[in-house]
């Protein structure tokens, strides 16, 4: 038997997810208390890239990383870097990360995602219909470019592959002119371009400090400056930071298994670290630019560009590494015109929460009253809101939207 209705939920991560769940809880009449160690987007919501991308949002164990081989990925200027280390609990994650990097399981994977990616722009507009009045602009356009044609080519294969899947994608394959003549900002160095159609994008931390005031207006208390050590459950109630809940969701991010695994969160939520910063450029580019084969993504943000890349596998707490910043400027100087790479600001590392199957942990854990939701991986901004409403619905109900069974948090 599932536990009753909670009056007073705690989430535990004022991200994107985090937040998202508070809303939805706020929708369903329960009272919301947010706790979190640093403060509102101070994780990896603040400096990502900030796409909507749902036709992009696919598992990050993929055949194309086993191609890096070991000499790339232990580069500091590779763009999947993984340091040298004797960490087993890495170690473990990677051969396990590994094992999932083929196309059977990426295929199962996307399948998986299919559903969710098909929900996500839909609650961004229920989240704006709700008073969140932060931007999501459509992307016109949203241009991945290349060099050459046949760079261009894996790109296209995923796509067919992602179409395969059951996930519409539409675009449109141009030449290095026609992507120009759509958006200056390229440089004459791209010489093939896709153009994406249906996607949007938002300022990250802008969107989820909106989010976070309409929870704050509808009654929730946001405490920063919080660290939740542990989740004790006594009898019906859960304590939390010294006080009692009637359930508790955690969304900590790349920490989330320090609080799970008592629980029987077993499966490993790994740091992919994330690095950006921003930049004047003349002119802006209309929408965001994506440089796949140097893995760089390009937003418009405000009168300047936001330029991210790296996936970097290292301790969520460790220092920005300026090596990985210096490597984002040298794979984006040559693709860019009007860029000034060198008046660099909100110089950023952010750890995504990587599992190393590609799928999120969103659901219940043995206990009926303690609830997980992250390792999104890089897709925690597009499939925030949608994570947030399915476990809102399954924390009110007791029923568990069918989305949401590959994302068990207690598979192994």
């Amino acid at each position: 038997m599932g536990a009753q209705r909670p009056e007073h939920v705690a989430v535990v991560g004022a991200g994107m997810v985090g937040l998202a769940t508070a809303w939805f809880l706020q929708e369903q009449g329960v009272r919301v208390t947010v706790l979190d160690r640093t403060g509102v987007a101070a994780g990896s919501s603040w400096g990502n890239a900030g796409w909507l991308t749902p036709g992009l949002a696919t598992p990050l164990p993929e055949p194309a990383v086993l191609k890096y081989g070991i000499r790339a990925v232990v580069s500091p200027k590779s763009p999947v870097y993984v340091p040298l280390s004797t960490d087993r609990r890495l170690l473990s994650f990677l051969v396990r990360f590994a094992r999932n990097s083929t196309m059977p399981r990426w295929r199962e994977a996307m399948r998986a995602l299919v559903p969710v990616n098909s929900l996500a722009l839909d609650d961004f507009d229920r989240l704006r219909e709700g008073g969140v009045e932060a931007p999501t602009p459509e992307a016109r356009p949203f241009l991945a470019a290349y060099r050459t044609p046949a760079e261009r080519a894996t790109l296209l294969e995923e796509i067919e592959h992602i179409r395969a899947s059951g996930q519409p994608l539409e675009y449109d394959v141009l030449t290095g002119d026609e992507a120009r003549a759509l958006e200056p900002a390229l440089s004459p160095a791209i010489g093939a371009a896709i153009r994406l159609d249906g996607q949007r994008y938002l300022t990250p931390s802008t969107y989820v400090a909106a989010l976070a005031e309409q929870v704050r207006h509808r009654g929730a208390r946001i405490v920063s400056g919080v660290q939740v050590d542990t989740v004790k459950q006594r009898g019906d109630q859960v304590q939390v930071a010294g006080e009692a809940y009637d359930a508790v969701v955690i969304a900590s991010g790349a920490w989330l298994n320090q609080l799970a695994k008592p629980f029987g969160v077993s499966l490993p939520v790994q740091a992919g670290r994330g690095y950006s910063f921003t930049v004047p450029i003349d002119p802006v580019p209309a929408g965001p630019v994506y440089f796949p084969a140097q893995r760089v993504a390009c937003t418009p943000d405000g009168d300047r560009l936001r330029i991210a890349g790296m996936m970097e596998f290292r301790p969520a707490d460790a220092g920005l590494d300026t090596r990985r910043i210096e490597a984002i400027v040298d794979a984006a100087r040559p693709l860019l015109r009007g860029a000034e790479l060198g008046s660099r600001r909100d110089e950023w590392v952010g750890a995504r929460p990587c599992t190393p199957d590609g799928l999120p942990l969103v659901g219940a854990t043995r206990s009926d009253r303690v609830f997980v939701a992250g390792g999104h991986g890089m897709w925690g901004i597009t499939l925030g809101p949608v994570t947030g409403r399915l476990l809102a619905e399954r924390i009110v109900t007791g029923v568990l939207p069918e989305p949401l069974r590959p994302f068990d948090p207690l598979r192994s």
